[in-house]
């Protein structure tokens, strides 16, 4: 890596130049974790920055599908805790009906042993790690940065680590995403709970998880299956904070689980980007929840957040070579295009499910549980054999339908 600092027999100053790191991470979760890996294994000096210490809990369903597990390193070790062959669907607690695959649908991690095996693999790669760190904020001009080809990341301590690019993976309320401009038009509540159960209810479970669509306008609710513990939550629109809770409690006791102690209980905020978002401002990117990227529908983050991280690892690097404003504004215009080109269209089409799940789940319910190439379209969609976006391209009757839902939903 050359300097842009050089002594007075100009010679370069090796003490500065190793002080500016070629991609600075902030958020170690999946996002930040692949954008590390994607930038390190292209021989790059990356750090990654974390304020909370490793293992530490997300409320997150956990589940791993198809996009999810074609997106992990090479050789990466998913640590499973359980494997999906069977979904139970139910309607408020109505009309349950359990469809079932002889082939695996997805797998179930816990969210601490996933999100340190990803970060396990970036250091590896050659990232180095620092956690207990947070980041107040990043600056691009003025005197912090004299460099115009570096970006100071500014921690709460005081101290400024200089970077060639920055990337922003510090989650949905991120400090990197709101210096960048991300726009939001769709926030929802989740309320979880991780219940230790006895082995006979565990057995129960086992393979099998539960998706139930809730009384709330674009809610449902899920059991996911992890050993002797079933992580259970429900989620809806921001602002019914009262009638989710009571969903969740309803939910719980409808199921026979309220008389279990939770090991632990939690609320997240879920956040989706408009469609007209920055990704990018100056050498900083954007990916996963900080860039506000899930699909809308379902809300899944983990293979969003995976596959945005893996691309802004790699177009970070080139932001770094570039050697002026005019080359990294292109390559982040690039990130942009590829982004919105890929997930941003897979975000659209669930826009519209969402809003026809709002106005028919009775309909989507029926649809899902009676009509076989619906439920076959859920099985290539959680393998990872074909996308929502494809399925309504390749399928005229699908198009047709989203097309009268219109361009709204999610907001």
């Amino acid at each position: 890596m050359s300097s842009d600092y050089a002594s007075q027999d100009g010679e370069p100053e090796d003490d500065v130049d190793t002080a500016v790191w070629d991609v600075v991470v902030v958020g170690a979760g999946p996002a930040g974790a692949s954008a590390a890996y994607a930038a390190a294994t292209a021989g790059r000096r990356v750090l990654l920055l974390e304020k909370a210490e490793l293992p530490r809990y997300k409320t997150c369903g956990g589940g791993i599908i198809g996009p999810s597990r074609d997106s992990l390193p090479p050789g990466f070790e998913l640590p499973l805790r359980d494997r999906v062959h069977a979904v139970t669907f139910s309607l408020n607690g109505r009309l349950t009906r359990t469809r079932k695959s002889n082939r695996m649908l997805f797998g179930l991690v816990n969210r601490p042993e996933f999100d340190a095996a990803l970060v396990e693999a970036a250091t590896k790669a050659g990232a180095e790690l620092r956690t207990g760190v947070t980041v107040t904020r990043v600056e691009q001009h003025g005197p912090s940065v004299p460099d115009r080809r570096t970006v100071a990341v500014v921690l709460s301590g005081g101290e400024t680590v200089m970077a060639r690019a920055v990337v922003g993976a510090d989650g949905s309320a991120s400090r990197i995403g709101a210096h960048v401009g991300v726009k939001l038009d769709q926030v929802d509540l989740g309320l979880e709970a991780e219940i230790p159960v006895p082995d006979s209810v565990a057995e129960d479970w086992a393979g099998r998880v539960l998706i139930d669509w809730g009384p709330l306008p674009g809610s449902y609710g899920w059991v996911f299956p992890k050993g002797d513990t079933l992580t259970v939550g429900v989620i809806s629109a921001r602002g019914q904070g009262g009638a989710t809770k009571r969903y969740f409690e309803d939910f719980t006791a409808r199921l026979g689980l309220s008389g279990f102690e939770p090991r632990v209980s939690s609320g997240h905020l879920t956040r989706c980007r408009t469609e007209d978002s920055p990704l990018s401002r100056g050498r900083v990117l954007v990916c996963g929840d900080a860039a506000g990227l899930l699909e809308p529908w379902t809300r899944e983050g983990i293979s969003y957040a995976l596959r945005s991280g893996r691309m802004a690892g790699e177009w970070a690097v080139r932001i770094a070579e570039a050697p002026d404003a005019v080359d990294a504004r292109r390559q982040a215009l690039n990130y942009a295009f590829a982004i919105k080109a890929g997930l941003g269209v897979e975000m659209a089409v669930g826009r519209k499910m969402l809003t026809l799940f709002e106005r028919r789940p009775a309909l989507l319910h029926a649809v899902l549980t009676s009509f076989r190439p619906a439920w076959n379209a859920f099985v290539k969609i959680t393998r990872g054999s074909t996308t929502l976006a494809e399925l309504v391209r390749d399928h005229p009757l699908a198009g047709r339908a989203l097309s009268s839902v219109g361009g709204g939903g999610g907001s």
